[in-house]
């Protein structure tokens, strides 16, 4: 009886109403914790999806109100104590305290920091003008799903996942589109060369130019965008630009504090920052994935999914492992993809072996190194996610050809089969 009113006694706070915030929140109460929840974000908007916002929503073909994760009744049903528009300015780890702009410090027994990731910022001349834009919030995507209606000329700095999505959006709402990117292809630093030239072509036959190796020297324009100037001295008109060159983790409250921070916040296997009653997840965790042996931080959907489930159960003392093998999801123009793994961004890969019909863009492709699988992923080739995802856990070495072979199934690609 002590230890179930010691429990109902305790609040536990979440800084992120992010899909990690909100996965830990609907845990925390599936798990049955009696204790009071709050959930603080910055936005006023209610907790969203993000993946939305750069593909079905942003092209017209979702309405924006269905990205919401739960309706305001929800959270009032859960007793999940929601505070939006609500901005955090530090965090007291001795005092166990969360100090909020304009309000009282808040109290907790267990802390989870979800604060997730910023865009990262292009520092050149002409950066601030009106016309440049960025996409990440819910009201950065509404502001260019309305902007594309206008069929302007569109430069996307970055041709990376965000800038080609958002690239292929504009395309079809009829917009002129260039890229602008530095590396040799598309997506150069996620794939490699070998399939990032793959989804160029894509691009290029519904109608984008790119110019790669070239960066941004300055954004042209009096008070508003006009003109796009690359370092391969070309002057690109345009009247929106929109940069998508990353992400950086929102770690300045943790840092403050005192917390382990090293490319995010730092966490163990279960999701525990240094502090043991301080936990991250989602973007702004580095975490160890005992499943690959190393650290990472992964800014996709299905890791905050995954990450709010864990990190929820790990703050309940619960004997729990984020030991996920990475996913993410693409969709551009007709063409679909799911892939699963990470290739370390140190390490690379030694080579890749595409399966199926690559110019009908039907096929799979498959990242290997001493022939164990790293990665895969599927292009309009359904129902195999799960069949990569084992490859990966197995960790044992396949057989190339047998891999290569779409008459081989994906079970029986073993070296030693």
């Amino acid at each position: 009886m002590g230890d179930q009113m010691a429990e109902q006694d305790q609040q536990f706070v979440i800084v992120g109403a992010s899909l990690a915030g909100v996965k830990a929140a609907e845990t925390l109460r599936d798990e049955h914790f009696p204790g009071t929840i709050v959930l603080i974000g910055a936005e006023d908007e209610l907790p969203y999806d993000r993946p939305p916002l750069s593909k079905g929503a942003l092209k017209g073909e979702d309405e924006y109100e269905t990205t919401r994760h739960h309706d305001e009744q929800w959270y009032a049903d859960r007793q999940v104590e929601l505070r939006l528009g609500t901005r955090v300015e530090a965090v007291d780890l001795t005092g166990h305290t969360v100090s909020v702009e304009g309000g009282e410090p808040v109290r907790y027994d267990k802390l989870l920091l979800a604060t997730g990731s910023q865009p990262r910022r292009l520092d050149v001349s002409g950066a601030d003008l009106e016309g440049v834009r960025y996409l990440r919030t819910f009201t950065d995507s509404r502001a260019l799903h309305d902007a594309f209606a206008e069929q302007p000329r569109v430069v996307v700095v970055g041709a990376g996942w965000i800038g080609l999505e958002t690239a292929a959006a504009a395309r079809q709402a009829g917009c002129e589109v260039t890229v602008v990117e530095p590396q040799e292809t598309a997506l150069a630093s996620v794939l490699g060369p070998e399939v990032g030239q793959i989804y160029a072509d894509l691009h290029v036959e519904h109608g984008v130019t790119f110019r790669f190796g070239e960066g941004v020297e300055e954004i042209i324009g009096d008070g508003s965008v006009s003109g796009v100037r690359t370092s391969g001295g070309a002057t690109v008109d345009a009247d929106l630009v929109i940069v998508g060159v990353g992400v950086v983790p929102d770690v300045a409250v943790a840092e403050a504090a005192g917390l382990d921070v090293d490319g995010g916040i730092v966490c163990d296997e279960s999701l525990r920052t240094s502090d043991p009653d301080v936990y991250a997840a989602g973007d702004v965790a580095v975490w160890f994935n005992p499943l690959l042996g190393y650290r990472l931080r992964v800014e996709h959907w299905a890791n905050a999914h995954d990450g709010g489930q864990t990190v929820a159960r790990a703050m309940l003392g619960q004997p729990v492992v984020h030991d996920v093998v990475p996913f993410f999801w693409s969709d551009q123009y007709d063409t679909g993809m799911e892939y699963a793994g990470h290739v370390h961004p140190d390490r690379g890969y030694q080579r890749v072996v595409l399966r199926g019909d690559v110019d009908k863009r039907e096929f799979m492709a498959f990242w290997l190194t001493d022939d164990f699988v790293l990665a895969g992923m599927h292009v309009n080739v359904w129902d195999t996610i799960d069949a990569v995802q084992d490859l990966i856990r197995a960790s044992a070495p396949v057989d190339p050809a047998k891999l290569a072979d779409p008459d081989v199934p994906l079970d029986q690609v073993s070296a030693s089969a």
